[in-house]
């Protein structure tokens, strides 16, 4: 059987979520193809910024979001030797109707997304449903092969395929694509620890010191934790003491509870890219998110520009989506809206990276360069830019008017 769709979008992540979503409001036929059962898979990207949280308002999705158990963040900045804080981002400045980040389990956020979606009669979401080829006629990508978790093999036709799937992302590669490699010092050792009732957690507090750096990530209940290691160290076969004795010796807080880590199955790897697309598209196909842009997990702005592509897309191709075969020119105009703002935050990155993070793991350093203490404690002001960039970014993405509703209530 010849299915059709008119638009495929292959993974179920924030930006895939978001593009089926807005392009169903919009009366597109559009399928989102997800190779798990469900959106229940740990230490993903869950911080979402204010921007983010405006576009679920906007969607009429923001009171259901905050009923969701959550934890905020509304600063950023570093412990100092005399036992305070250096605010190098304090996002309560922002004159945003969200001025913090929440930190939500993303499958939380996906779920609520996909809810919101399966309300339209042009969406479908496919669980189990891996892309395993393109299918083409003559350079032109004219769908998708997949494949089910029983085996069954078939094919979806779409006038688009959107690729949003990840930073390994297969579409891209059998399209073809490949993305600019730049350097990153470090690779992510992500795991959990218990938070009691009395800490506090409205500022995020990179530790750093003996070659070491862990951000802590307040959550309701527990610490999410990031220790970041240098690139291609081997952490697992040191063994579980060893990471527990370089945990401690960045973060020694934690050593009444550094024991609930029992073996390294307790921590996850994630291998830091960061990478990007000279070009976004070929014609039948267009790259969004991590799979046109690789972030680094500093400052944990990956999911938000990922969500920001998504409102491009769909908003700048719904029309011609409507009318059947997007144009070259209307897919190229995604990567002209969006460049600027990936740029930007990746120039950002690296240069944290190299001022940062190599000082501090090269043992040059145990912690942020003095000059940048001394400015932003005498002009604390001066922490609104930075959280401007962390919140809100260089160019923030809003719904389109067809996708925008009234508040959804909130279930009792």
């Amino acid at each position: 059987m010849d299915e059709r769709t008119g638009c495929v979008v292959v993974g179920g992540g924030p930006a895939g979520m978001v593009t089926g979503l807005i392009l169903a409001r919009a009366g597109v036929e559009v399928t989102v193809l997800e190779k798990h059962p469900d959106f229940l898979r740990d230490f993903r990207g869950d911080t979402v910024h204010p921007s983010t949280l405006t576009l679920l308002d906007e969607l009429g999705l923001g009171e259901k979001f905050d009923a969701l158990p959550h934890s905020e963040v509304s600063s950023a900045g570093f412990p100092l030797e005399s036992g305070g804080t250096m605010k190098l981002a304090d996002l309560s400045l922002l004159k945003v109707p969200h001025p913090y980040i929440a930190m939500v389990p993303q499958w939380d956020l996906l779920n609520l997304l996909a809810e919101a979606a399966q309300k339209e009669p042009t969406f479908t979401l496919r669980l189990e449903t891996e892309m395993t080829g393109l299918l083409r006629s003559g350079s032109r990508v004219d769908g998708v092969r997949y494949r089910t978790a029983e085996g069954v093999e078939g094919e979806l036709r779409a006038d688009l395929v959107i690729a949003a799937d990840g930073r390994w992302s297969l579409a891209r590669r059998s399209a073809g694509l490949e993305p600019k490699e730049y350097d990153t010092p470090f690779d992510a050792w992500w795991f959990r620890l218990p938070r009691y009732d009395e800490e506090a957690g409205a500022t995020l507090m990179p530790r750093m010191r003996h070659r070491r750096f862990a951000v802590p990530l307040p959550r309701t209940g527990y610490y999410q934790i990031a220790y970041l290691a240098p690139k291609g160290e081997d952490l697992r076969a040191a063994g579980i003491e060893s990471f527990r004795h370089n945990v401690t010796e960045v973060c020694p807080e934690y050593t009444d509870r550094i024991d609930e880590l029992k073996s390294m199955e307790d921590v996850k790897f994630l291998n830091v890219r960061v990478n990007r697309l000279h070009r976004w598209h070929t014609d039948g196909l267009l790259c969004i998110g991590d799979a046109a842009h690789a972030m680094s997990p500093v400052g944990g702005v990956g999911i938000n520009l990922a969500v920001q592509d998504a409102v491009a897309a769909a908003s700048l191709l719904a029309e011609a989506l409507l009318r059947g075969r997007p144009t070259e020119a209307e897919l190229k105009a995604i990567r002209t809206r969006r460049i600027l703002p990936t740029i930007a935050v990746q120039t950002i990155q690296r240069v944290l990276h190299r001022f940062v993070m190599h000082p501090v793991m090269d043992g040059r350093r145990d912690g942020p360069p003095q000059q940048m203490i001394k400015v932003f404690s005498r002009f604390p002001k001066l922490a609104f830019f930075p959280a401007l960039v962390l919140g809100v970014g260089f160019r923030p993405e809003h719904a389109p008017e067809f996708a925008r509703r009234a508040q959804e209530p909130v279930d009792c």
